[in-house]
């Protein structure tokens, strides 16, 4: 495997981003990168199968447009890692930012723990093939789903007592799917969103991404391999019809 390390100690995002685009075109199959501290739009629209390693903190905006690759963040990330993303995998072992997986179009968003708020907000999908996929260990802040219209939220709530406690879930949802382990009060839904009843289908459709979840951070998958969870999707697929008027 041809491997490239980057220092990125006190280095501006637009030579580091120029190294690593640099190193993908050389062909290079796995790029580390130490030091990062708030370098933004790291991986952003690269595009193959290269893995990328950061060690550190990386700033806004990671894995934008990303196509492809795996991005693994050993440590938080801040907001909006896989922005409007077409594939791949980010891979995020802490808590990151507002606006996870922000209009994301493919691939995987794994956060271990928790996300700030509008986490999936305007995810998109294009029939099978382009599903995107936030699955969060810990809990979200309010507005998680805001506007989604494709894709999956998955939040599993590891350590705590209630996986979700924040309200506006799934505001002015149209598509797609939220899907939160434990139960879920009324009052926490969003205009527009609505329980439906978690089914042992949804169970084995999901079961594959709880797996994979577990391997990337060393859980036992079988402890979330139940129906106790809560669905929320869509009331209609156009939530705010009846704000708008016509003579």
């Amino acid at each position: 495997m041809k491997t490239v390390r980057i220092d990125a100690k006190g280095m501006h995002y637009t030579p580091l981003n120029q190294k690593i685009r640099a190193a993908v075109a050389d062909g290079t199959e796995e790029i580390i990168i130490d030091n990062v501290l708030g370098q933004r739009f790291i991986g952003d629209g690269v595009r193959g199968d290269v893995r990328i390693i950061i060690n550190g903190v990386p700033g806004g905006d990671l894995g934008m447009f990303m196509s492809g690759p795996t991005c693994i963040v050993n440590g938080n990330a801040e907001h909006a890692p896989g922005n409007t993303m077409n594939s791949g995998m980010l891979v995020i072992h802490g808590s990151a930012g507002d606006a996870v997986a922000h209009s994301m179009r493919g691939g995987k968003v794994f956060i271990r723990n928790n996300i700030g708020y509008r986490g999936g907000i305007h995810m998109k999908q294009y029939e099978v093939e382009a599903r995107p996929i936030l699955v969060v260990g810990g809990t979200a802040h309010s507005f998680l789903g805001e506007y989604m219209a494709g894709g999956l939220v998955l939040v599993l709530g590891i350590g705590k007592e209630k996986a979700m406690t924040d309200r506006g879930i799934g505001s002015g949802i149209h598509g797609g799917e939220i899907i939160i382990r434990g139960e879920v009060d009324d009052y926490l839904l969003g205009v527009g969103a609505k329980k439906f009843e978690f089914t042992e289908a949804d169970l084995e459709r999901i079961a594959p991404i709880i797996k994979s979840f577990c391997e990337q951070f060393g859980y036992d998958s079988t402890e979330f391999l139940d129906t106790n969870y809560t669905k929320i999707g869509p009331a209609s697929s156009r939530p705010f019809a009846s704000k708008y008027v016509w003579e």
